[in-house]
Order: structure tokens, then sequence, then C-alpha cells
């Protein structure tokens, strides 16, 4: 996977106008990468709290914050941080938070392909400790009403370097990443948290590049009544990253047989959410702009790592913070 500049040859932040509205716009951003991300365009509010309370108990709410979220959209909208012609397919309801998200995405730089369904945009409500950790309550809402054939002809054509999909329903992924195949697009996904209760294996199937935390590795991993497990439904070649929070990551490249990891880097974690999707946006773009897995880890993590330490599952992403945290300049703060 190699497109676009590397990122220790100069590669930052300028280009269009980060405020203009670029939904529907024919040409690509800035010349980068071109990637298209399909999944999940939620609304997220967050609460900050001190302390998780007891059951029957009580704590009193330190701040709230509304914004866009969804894997997909995170994913997308840093990848548009970090140079790349990002691109979006997903669902929103006829609501003003569905609005919302659509500008908030155009203002970061991403095209949306967005279906507009009856009823309300998918809401998720955040409690997240001083520790950072985050408790999700999901209003499913209308984030799954799309189908792989409401996605524009020419939103995944030849010249698209990569899909990414991210949660959704397995034919939908399966669909996309076979479409994907066809015209010579690589396939990146990252099932998330309801990997245990979908079957992904027409995904895993098709896909170059996986991403999962040590829980849906542990998924992956489990058998079933007749010893399989969804790992023997992977490409023989394909990479499987996993992820270990504030203890760094690794990459399985089964095509070398080899293992690659990095110990991560500090940060003064305010809030995990959305942590994972700025890794996965990070080890992307370092990969299509050239890198090897171990610049690939270094990237991800930095850019991990600066999420966790925002309020909020977006963040606002530059090769110049991310080179800042690799060199070792400034600590991931917010």
């Amino acid at each position: 996977m190699s497109s676009g500049s590397d990122p220790d040859r100069g590669a930052g932040s300028d280009g269009a106008d980060p405020g203009a509205p670029v939904a529907g716009r024919a040409d690509g951003a800035g010349g980068g990468p071109r990637v298209l991300c399909a999944g999940h365009v939620n609304w997220d509010v967050t609460l900050i709290v001190d302390r998780l309370p007891e059951p029957d108990g009580e704590v009193a709410i330190e701040r709230r914050h509304q914004a866009g979220g969804g894997s997909a959209a995170n994913v997308a909208a840093v990848l548009a941080g970090l140079d790349a012609d990002a691109a979006l397919f997903g669902s929103v309801g006829d609501d003003a938070e569905g609005e919302h998200a659509g500008r908030e995405l155009s203002r970061a730089g991403v095209r949306t392909h967005l279906v507009r369904a009856d009823g309300d945009t998918a809401v998720k409500y955040l409690v997240v400790d001083a520790d950072g950790e985050v408790m999700v309550f999901s209003d499913e809402g209308a984030n799954e009403a799309f189908a792989a054939g409401d996605l524009p002809p020419g939103a995944l054509a030849e010249g698209t370097d990569l899909l990414h999909l991210t949660n959704q329903p397995p034919a939908v992924a399966a669909a996309l990443a076979e479409r994907a195949r066809e015209v010579g697009a690589a396939v990146s996904f990252a099932p998330g948290r309801r990997f245990a209760d979908r079957d992904f294996s027409g995904t895993l199937a098709l896909a170059d590049l996986v991403f999962c935390n040590r829980r849906e590795a542990a998924a992956l991993l489990e058998e079933d009544e007749d010893g399989a497990t969804r790992y023997g439904a992977l490409r023989e070649d394909a990479t499987l990253v996993v992820t270990h929070g504030a203890a760094g990551s690794e990459v399985h490249a089964r095509a070398e047989g080899r293992t690659y990891t990095h110990d991560g880097f500090d940060a003064d974690a305010v809030d995990t959410t959305g942590a994972g999707d700025a890794f996965a946006a990070g080890f992307l773009a370092a990969r299509l702009d050239g890198g090897g897995y171990e610049r690939a880890l270094a990237v991800a993590n930095a850019c991990g790592a600066l999420a966790a330490a925002e309020v909020g599952a977006r963040v606002e992403l530059t090769w110049e913070r991310v080179r800042s945290v690799i060199a070792g300049d400034g600590a991931a703060q917010s």
C-alpha cells in the first residue's frame, strides 16, 4: 500500500480550507491517497464524571460534550487531517443531529455519501471517568440504514487506493469488499465491539488488513463447536493489527511470518473514546505513504495517544502533531 508523500519528507496539513464545504465535490482533496470509509455515523453525547457511580449511587456531571462520532466517520476525519482524499459512506437520520454530523465531516475535509433515512440519527451516550475509561450506551438509530447498492458507482472505482470497513451489517461489508477487489483497491477492516455477535467471515476472507483490540482478538481465536475459529477465515497473506491500549500494539504480518511491536507513547488520558479509530487512521495513513510496519505502528500509537488526550471521539490531527509525539518533543496531552 503506497501512495502520496512520506510524512518524514515534509508532508503537512496545508491544503484546502478545512472549513470549506466539500460534500459532493468531484475533485480529490490535496492529491493524497484516495480512501473510502464505510460504516457508522453517530452523534455522541459525552458526560465527564470523576468516577462511575455505585449501584443506586449518584455522581455529578463535571462536563458535557456533544459532537460527531461513529468509527467510520472518525477514521475518515483523521485521514483527511493526514492529507488523504477521504470519503465516507454511511447513513444518518432525517434530523438535526444528522445535519450536524454531515456539516462536521465536511468541515474536516471529508467527502460524504450519506443516506438520509427516516427517523433519528444514531446517538451514543458516553460516560467517561477521571482515568479516561468509557462506558457506552447506544441508541442504534439510522446508522445501518444503508445497503451496498446505495453507494454511488463512482465512489468506489479504479483509482481508489483503499476501502476501510467498520462495524455494519456483514452482508453489506462483504459486498463492498468484493467491489473494492474488483477495482483493485486494498481492503482494511475494523469490526469493533460487536465482532463476537456477527458473522464477518465473508469480509475477513477479502480483507488485506484487520484491526482489533485484545477482546476482539480473543473473539477471532475463539473456537466453535467444530473447533474452527474466525481467524481461519482470514486470507493467508492478511495482516492482523492488535491494539493493547496504553501498552502499545503489535502487527502480525502473516505473509512475512513476522510480528512487529511498539510500546506506545505516554499520554494524559482524558477520554479514550475514538482512540482506536485514530490509531487505525494513523496506521493506514503511514502505510499509504509507503511506511513500513514499524513506522506505521509509531504513527498509529501517536494518533491514539493524541486522541485519548482530548474529550470526544473526533480529533483533529496533522502530521506536525504526530511527528512531535514520535520525536518526543511533547507528550500527548490536551
